[in-house]
Parts: C-alpha cells; structure tokens; sequence
C-alpha cells in the first residue's frame, strides 16, 4: 500500500525522493504517527511536501490511495455539513445556566463526538446532544457550550478545538505570490560565477579529492562565488494598477531584500516606457530611456510589471506620452528598443491571460514573453530568463518596432 502511495505521488508530479520516502519509512518505525491514519497523515505531508504548492495533490493522492479508511469520513462530513447549514440563532444564556454546562477535556470530548456521529440520523438545532446549531451541545456550531469541539463555520470562539481544521487549503501554483515564494523564485535567476578574488574553502570539491585520494585530506581552496545578474525592475504605476499595487509591493520588496543580485534597479512609468522613466513613483526624478539603452549593456536582465491596459493610441501614436509636449516614437517603439537592446526581458503581468488575446495586452505580448504574476508565471519567467529562445519571427518584429516601423 505504502510503495503504491509513493508511485502515485510521483505520477500525479509531486517530487518525492527516495530519500525523503526512506526519512518517512525510519519516522513510522519510531512510531511518530501514533498508530492513526490522521497521524500518518500529518507526518507523510510534513516530511514528502516541501512546497505549499503541492499540497492539494498530496491530498487527492492520499484520499485515493486510502480510499477504504477515509470513504466513510468524507461522506459523513458532507452529511454534516449539510445537517449544519443556516444555523438558527443562539437563545441567550444568563450566566448562571452557562456555568451549570459541563465543561470536559479534549479526549473525552473526541470520544464523545465519535460515539454521537455514529448514532446521529438526522439535523438537530437547538438542542443540548447531539452534533447542531445553537444549543448548549458541545459539538457543532453557534452554541453556548464553554469548550466543545466547533464543527463547521461560525460560533462564539469559544471551542476547544476545530473539526477539519486545514490551514492550507487550495494551495496552487496559480496562487498569487506573497514575499517568501517571490525571493525564492527571483534567487533562482540568479548566476553564480567566480573570479580572481579571495580564495575560500570549496566543500564539495574537498570532499571530492578527499574520496579519490582513499580518505586522505585534500583541501580545496577556489576563488569565492559571486552574483552575476544585473536586473532592471520597471514598474507600471497606472491608475489601472491600483488594485495590484499590494502584489506588485511584494514583487518589489522581494527583489530588493532577498534576490542577491549583483546590482538592481528600479523605476517607474505610466502605462507604457517612453522617453523617461522616474526613480520615484510620484514622477519627480526622471531617468532618460536613450541614457538607460546606452549605458547599460546588453547582459542586463530586464523584468516589466504591468497590466499593459492603456488607451490604444497611448501605445501606438508619436504623442502618445501625455508627460510630454513635443512628438516623439511611440511607446510600442520604445518597448521594441528595450527589447532589442536586451534579450533576456520579460513581461510580468497580474491579470490572468484570459484577457491577453486582444487591445493593448495583445500588442504588448507580441514584442516581450508574457507570464502572469503568480507562483508557476514567475518560476516560467525564471526558466525562459536564465536561457532565453526567442523565435526569428519575434526577433524579426522586434526589430522592425525598434526602428519604429509597424
């Protein structure tokens, strides 16, 4: 049962090693998972999963691979949850008759609510038994009972404990992001290269030289690693952004305190890069585009942040650029130049891609590789970024906008 638990884990995607299987095998021995499946439950999850992001597979997995044990229980919670549904109201309880209720420990309250479940038939409101609302029973939702075991949503907070308690719940790769996930994505861009600095002791090719010399010591003292990426973060802060302004406050926390790039810079635009870019989102220090082109060479990694929602002639018209009175290239033609001049460049954007296919967004996609602004958009951005495979089509186009052609 357990190796068919395994295998199916590794068909539906989740990465379990022989490694961590072998750490679950030595746990069961020791006996952490207190001969029950809840215990197994939470002691398999806690050693095979290491990213929230597979826990809902984890549990599909396990609902089926233990299907015999945990059919009766999912029935019996659907039922539950339907006897609990509209709870009527709580009848107020003077002090007195609420300290009259028995209060029972979190054992005997589990043994009692197992025995209840076995003999309830039916919904019960009101009353002072069985598993309902309101009332004075200890098990269900909306009563008055000082401790009891909450089933289902609501109540006074005074439970003891939560029936189906699960804190991570629907967790996806299409999730947006918070800080954490979004640091550990951007130090995946990074590059690690060596140089003629301080020399610093090498682990793995000590214990390397080590293993070929018979076991005698061979130390092995290599120059230190350092980053290698330099990224440019420009940040749409269009009205239409607002509702993003959060998320994108993640992305931008993330890569200034924990992405351990060798240098990074950031800067603001409205809508569409023009002419100037700002250091500050008010506009009040301006940044010249040509000046970024040219003194930033082509090794830099450029990432733009925005929902390319804009007015069409915002992105295709020579006074598109409402900062600005005179005429100059459109701002699909200063996106081309950015995206000529750097090759690893990308495009994040927040709003699902459903709503990429047409207007501006479309136009946009066609000069940068779009991801959304989620776990598994930016792990693909990472992957595209760190080895980059633009189409002679795209190159071609790209081209053809930097020079300010259609």
């Amino acid at each position: 049962m357990f190796l068919d638990f395994f295998y199916r884990l590794r068909a539906r995607g989740v990465p379990v090693t022989t490694h961590t299987w072998l750490a679950l095998v030595e746990a069961l021995a020791k006996g952490l998972h207190q001969d029950t499946l809840d215990g197994f439950y939470q002691v398999a999850r806690c050693i095979l999963i290491q990213s929230e992001a597979h826990y809902d597979d984890f549990d599909r997995v396990f609902a089926e691979s233990f299907r015999g044990v945990a059919a009766d229980a999912r029935d019996l919670l659907s039922q539950i949850e339907e006897w609990l549904r509209d709870p009527k109201l709580l009848e107020h309880l003077d002090p007195e008759l609420r300290a009259q209720l028995k209060a029972m420990d979190l054992e005997e309250l589990r043994r009692e609510l197992l025995d209840r479940l076995e003999k309830q038939k039916e919904r019960h409101d009101g009353g002072n038994r069985w598993v309902g609302t309101g009332g004075t029973s200890p098990f269900g939702t909306g009563g008055a009972h000082p401790t009891g075991i909450r089933v289902g949503g609501g109540g006074s907070r005074s439970a003891l404990a939560v029936a189906d308690a699960r804190r991570f719940r629907e967790f996806r790769r299409d999730l947006v992001l918070d800080t954490r996930q979004i640091a550990a994505a951007l130090r995946r861009l990074r590059r690690l290269t060596r140089d003629d600095g301080k020399l610093v002791l090498d682990l793995d090719d000590t214990i390397d030289a080590t293993a070929r010399n018979g076991g005698d010591i061979e130390v092995i003292l290599n120059p230190e690693r350092h980053a290698d990426v330099r990224l440019l973060l420009l940040l749409d802060v269009g009205g239409s952004m607002d509702p993003h302004a959060q998320l994108v406050s993640r992305l931008f926390s993330a890569a200034h305190q924990g992405g351990g790039f060798k240098e990074l810079r950031s800067y603001y635009f409205h809508n569409c890069v023009y002419q100037r870019v700002f250091e500050d989102a008010a506009f009040n220090k301006p940044v010249s585009t040509p000046e970024l082109l040219k003194t930033l060479d082509a090794k830099w990694t450029v990432v733009l942040v925005g929902d390319a929602y804009m007015h069409p002639g915002e992105l295709t018209m020579s006074s598109g650029d409402w900062w600005e009175s005179a005429r100059g290239p459109s701002g699909l033609t200063w996106l081309a130049r950015l995206a000529d001049r750097f090759p690893r460049s990308a495009w994040l954007n927040p709003e699902p891609p459903t709503l990429w296919r047409s207007g501006t967004i479309a136009e946009i996609a066609r000069v940068f590789p779009m991801f959304q602004l989620t776990l598994g958009g930016l792990d693909d951005m990472v992957k595209h970024l760190r080895r980059p495979a633009l189409s002679s089509e795209r190159r071609n186009l790209v081209a053809t906008l930097a020079r300010g052609g259609r």
